[in-house]
């Protein structure tokens, strides 16, 4: 074998290295529920409840994980009555989906009984997180 070769195919390896570990630290990241940085921004035009935590995700009829935060969201809904549920089609509402500054399907947020956003997570988040994320919020 030449040496441009194998400098090469270790180049390649390189990188497909590389692809694999961004992969999987982005898969590890994928449907985490994590505390929301604070934000100065007037959310009251999502339709969030004003009695309890309202949850808020982004989907689109193209999404296909979209359908799997609806049966998630919905059966934290129906265990956690006081929680509301605001689903967004992105490409319906475009303009909430930046004021939120999402990039990615499905998106689901947080947001307690004043209108702050509390949680955001990307991906399906597990239902286990987000009741865990929302009981303190119930109290």
């Amino acid at each position: 074998m030449s040496p441009a070769l194998i400098t090469a195919i270790v180049a390649i390896a390189a990188a497909l290295g590389v692809a694999i570990v961004a992969g999987i630290l982005h898969n590890r990241r994928s449907g985490v529920v994590r505390e929301a940085e604070s934000h100065d921004v007037d959310f009251s035009d999502l339709g969030l409840s004003r009695t309890g935590p309202t949850i808020v995700h982004f989907s689109a009829v193209w999404c296909g994980p979209c359908a799997g935060v609806r049966r998630v969201v919905n059966q934290v809904c129906a265990d956690l009555r006081d929680v509301a549920h605001v689903e967004i089609d992105m490409d319906a509402d475009p303009a909430a989906a930046r004021k939120l500054s999402v990039l990615s399907l499905p998106t689901t947020f947080i947001f307690d009984a004043d209108g702050r956003q509390r949680y955001r997570t990307a991906g399906v988040p597990k239902a286990a997180d987000l009741r865990a994320a929302l009981e303190p919020l119930l109290a």
